[in-house]
């Protein structure tokens, strides 16, 4: 897999003249690629050890709003600088944009050097560490579901996003034909990808008319990570290029399918031994699959909100969508919060079903990773197996546990109890998260929507 790039590399590209910028960019909290644009001898002269960036960016909402109540950023402390160190094993190609190469960046304080604590890169690398310790490494892939539209984004922005066309004009779930009218854009982003190292093993149509999918390589959760960061920002750069407009919200329309970012999951020894398949064990799970996903089921909703961190993810939870409801395991069954895949083989994994394509990943992997973790450290035992439709299921439907939380609200109650993310993540990078998400329903309570207008404007 071509794309990735060494310094010396780059230097050797920046003297043909074919590398003449580069992104250099930190993981905010929405998951987005936020940094500068540097000239390629400056970040070869200087840049590629450090930049600064305002510490804002790991304390603003969607809207880059300056949110007051941040313990870590607020206006006492002056908003200062952060330090952007450049992970350099992330460097690479941008094929799609012009003589650009892009590089990801840790956050760190200007005065201890030390990562700071709530920034996801560093959330997630703390968790691996604890696995790392216990002689084990996580292995991760996310499914990216989207809809792409006829118009361009400010085409959309102009009718405010009423009446958008969806690409196509019927559910293409799998559909060659259907398919066969976006590859305009789909090519260019498989390809696109491709050549800045982030492995795709193929595009589909999904559940939905307008709606897509794209397939990663199975891969280590830090680059996986990034890697979901690097396709989000990807597949919206191409599809701009191309005059269309591509959403990941988790419910975009009342009247369509949600958007899914299903997160495959499995551990292995520190040679790359995997450790969830026993052939000897009933469906393949080993004891410490077992337990780990025990941990899952036990911690479901307190980490759901790093799974669906919007009012909006809580939309996409509809019986009969394929979204989950329940926090269930079951073998390959679509119905359930949780799917065992690859029964019986080496490749066995647990794919987590409930977050939504807004998730930010590297806090969704370090959330799921510390539930996993908790369930091994203290050898939960993993109920009987549900087998079924998850959706119409009596048995265990008396457990309010049971439940995907129906709100933010109810996620945002989940995660303030968390005992075992406390002290997984530490005190204070649970209230700065705690914080977003209260400001989150803050806002969503308190901002006048088009459903009001339409459903009272003139019958209230």
């Amino acid at each position: 897999m071509g794309g990735r790039l060494t310094l010396e590399e780059l230097r050797a590209l920046a003297e043909a003249g074919e590398i003449d910028t580069v992104l250099s960019a930190q993981i905010d909290m929405q998951g987005r690629l936020m940094g500068k644009r540097f000239h390629v001898d400056f970040f070869l002269d200087n840049a590629w050890k450090e930049s600064r960036s305002c510490s804002y960016l790991q304390a603003t909402d969607l809207e880059m709003t300056t949110v007051e109540g941040y313990q870590s950023v607020n206006w006492v402390t002056g908003y200062g600088d952060y330090v952007m160190r450049p992970d350099l094993a992330t460097l690479r190609r941008v094929p799609w944009l012009e003589a650009t190469a892009l590089v990801i960046c840790d956050v760190l304080d200007p005065k201890t050097l030390e990562e700071v604590p709530h920034s996801p890169r560093a959330l997630l690398k703390k968790q691996l560490k604890r696995l790392e310790a216990m002689g084990l490494r996580a292995m991760t892939a996310s499914e990216l579901e989207f809809f792409m539209f006829r118009e361009s984004y400010e085409e959309a922005e102009a009718s405010a996003f009423q009446k958008l066309n969806t690409f196509s004009a019927y559910n293409g779930d799998y559909n060659i034909f259907q398919s066969s009218k976006e590859e305009d854009v789909m090519r260019a982003i498989r390809n696109g990808l491709a050549g800045t190292d982030v492995p795709v093993e193929a595009t589909k149509g999904e559940a939905d008319a307008g709606q897509g999918e794209i397939n990663v390589r199975y891969s280590d959760a830090l680059t996986m990570a990034d890697r979901h960061a690097i396709i989000k920002n990807a597949v919206k750069e191409i599809a701009w290029q191309k005059g269309r407009a591509i959403t990941f919200m988790a419910k975009w329309d009342t009247d369509h399918a949600g958007n899914s970012s299903h997160i495959h999951q499995s551990l292995t020894t520190l040679s790359g031994e995997p450790v969830f398949f026993d052939p000897d064990a009933e469906h393949g799970m080993s004891k410490t699959m077992r337990a780990y996903v025990a941990g899952l089921l036990a911690h479901s909703r307190e980490i759901t909100y790093f799974l669906a961190p919007y009012v909006n993810s809580y939309k996409r939870f509809t019986a009969g969508t394929f979204a989950p409801t329940r926090v269930l395991w079951s073998l390959d069954n679509r119905t359930a919060g949780y799917r065992l895949c690859g029964e019986n083989g080496k490749a066995i994994r647990i794919e987590c079903r409930i977050g939504g394509a807004d998730l930010n990943p590297h806090l969704a992997f370090a959330a799921l990773i510390a539930a996993g973790i908790d369930g091994i450290e203290k050898d939960l035992p993993l109920e009987e197996v549900f087998l079924g439709d998850a959706y119409s299921a009596d048995d265990r439907a008396d457990r309010a546990d049971r439940d995907v939380p129906k709100t933010l609200r109810e996620a945002i109650a989940a995660l303030e109890g968390s005992a075992m993310l406390r002290e997984a993540f530490g005190e204070e990078v649970i209230e700065h998260y705690l914080h977003s998400a209260r400001w989150e329903q803050h806002e969503a309570d308190r901002i006048v929507t088009d459903f009001d207008r339409r459903r009272g404007f003139e019958r209230a």
